[in-house]
């Protein structure tokens, strides 16, 4: 299990905690969590004090449960600062590998869905696909930035994203690399679903619990801070790689990343979108259209790691198509920690985190929650089976038949109530 080694988290022996990563692959800091059963609503005549948003991930304090998704709205020094100025409560950096230049983008690499006539530029946008590919920087140069950021922002969560070819060894450098620069967690990607399969990397490991378990055996056996697996929605059963990184060390899941797609087809050129020299290739879906999947494939994850994993200080982040307060909620009440937003600044800017947090706060206020942790996890007892289903609504069919309409006796008639109780004996 990787151990905490960032200015939130006490300090051990990095020695120590590597050990005992290697030998257990399972996280002993923080074993105490608040239970709950459901919404708690409180009728007070006292003035509402503001909730708390902040979140303790992992050892990880963070301001609010607000977190840059990895991606373009983290891809450099300059737009990681502007997202700890304005206030978000972590940020993921874009995805890391080794060797950059292998990384080659194409322009344009987006494409958007409008509501409505598809291609109308006045219909609102709900969703965004990308053909963009990890970070195309030089290793050396983000871990500088981190390293710099990390000095100007000691009290802030900053996240690695990482991903490399099959290769211990390439792994194991990487982490090395990246732990060097202070950063307080590892997200490794398993969840890229389009641009270097063919060298295993991304989703073709998160789809192949046999490799991913290989995988993440390297990586927990190195990380000496928090590891979050980054999941693929691309899959049957999302739970399945989802344990296996649990399973392995992993103190942390993520998910969901984009959805493999087609954005569209032009129907004037015949050419799909996006198109790049009359061409394109399937990539990755996000925005608001795939939040109900997320949501779906985030609660999957919360009942089984709550069935599974018990009270073991395990974390789950979840994404997509997250733009208000309340989407992110909903993956709140589903069992997330945090929520990760990226898709959302690239088309409403980093201010937009002072509307999630105060949207949130009016929710919670709403509910009287006082903390993240009163309401996290609170609408997982309401899903169920469709058998169950069945077997509710007929009970509670017979129980309404059972109600006798009307008065039993004419010793039941009031005089206050008169007209009620004969209303109640009508049939028409």
């Amino acid at each position: 299990m990787a151990s905490l080694t960032s200015p939130q988290i006490s300090r051990t022996n990095t020695s120590q905690l590597q050990f005992s990563k290697q030998l257990h692959h399972r996280s002993s800091f923080f074993k105490n969590r608040t239970s709950r059963v459901g919404f708690q609503i409180r009728a007070t005549s006292e003035k509402k004090q503001e909730p708390d948003l902040s979140v303790t991930v992992n050892g990880m304090k963070m301001q609010n449960p607000f977190v840059i998704g990895s991606g373009p709205p983290g891809t450099n020094y300059t737009v990681m600062k502007r997202a700890f100025d304005e206030g978000w409560g972590a940020v993921i950096a874009k995805t890391v590998s080794l060797e950059a230049d292998k990384v080659v983008n194409v322009t344009p690499r987006y494409a958007r869905l409008r509501a409505g006539v598809n291609g109308s530029a006045k219909g609102q946008i709900i969703g965004w696909q990308n053909i963009e590919l990890i970070s195309d920087r030089p290793l050396e140069i983000m871990l500088k930035e981190f390293k710099q950021l990390k000095e100007e922002y000691p009290d802030r969560i900053l996240i690695a994203s990482i991903m490399e070819e099959y290769n211990k060894q390439a792994w194991e450098e990487l982490i090395d690399r990246v732990e060097q620069t202070g950063v307080d967690a590892i997200e490794v990607n398993f969840s890229c679903p389009h641009g270097m399969p063919e060298r295993r990397m991304g989703a073709a490991v998160g789809q192949d619990c046999v490799l991913l378990e290989e995988v993440c055996d390297w990586v927990n056996a190195k990380a000496t801070i928090p590891v979050w697996a980054k999941m693929t929605p691309n899959i049957t059963d999302i739970t399945q790689p989802a344990r296996v990184a649990l399973k392995s060390g992993c103190e942390g899941i993520a998910a969901i990343n984009t959805i493999m797609s087609v954005m569209g087809i032009n129907l004037d050129t015949l050419r799909p979108e996006p198109c790049v020299e009359g061409y394109s290739t399937p990539g990755g879906y996000s925005s608001k259209a795939v939040h109900p999947i997320a949501l779906a494939k985030v609660m999957n994850i919360a009942k089984m790691m709550k069935s599974e994993f018990n009270d073991k200080d395990y974390s789950l982040s979840g994404i997509g198509g997250v733009e208000t307060g309340g989407e992110a909620a909903e993956f709140i009440l589903l069992g997330a920690n945090t929520v990760q937003v990226c898709t959302g600044v690239m088309m409403h800017g980093y201010g937009i985190v002072k509307k999630l947090c105060s949207e949130l706060s009016d929710f919670m206020i709403k509910h009287n929650f006082s903390s993240i942790e009163d309401f996290r996890g609170a609408s997982l007892p309401y899903f169920t089976t469709h058998t169950d289903l069945v077997h509710r609504q007929q009970e509670a069919i017979r129980q309404r038949k059972a109600i006798k309409q009307g008065l039993q006796s004419d010793k039941d008639w009031t005089g206050d109530g008169f007209v009620k109780e004969t209303e109640s004996m009508v049939s028409n």
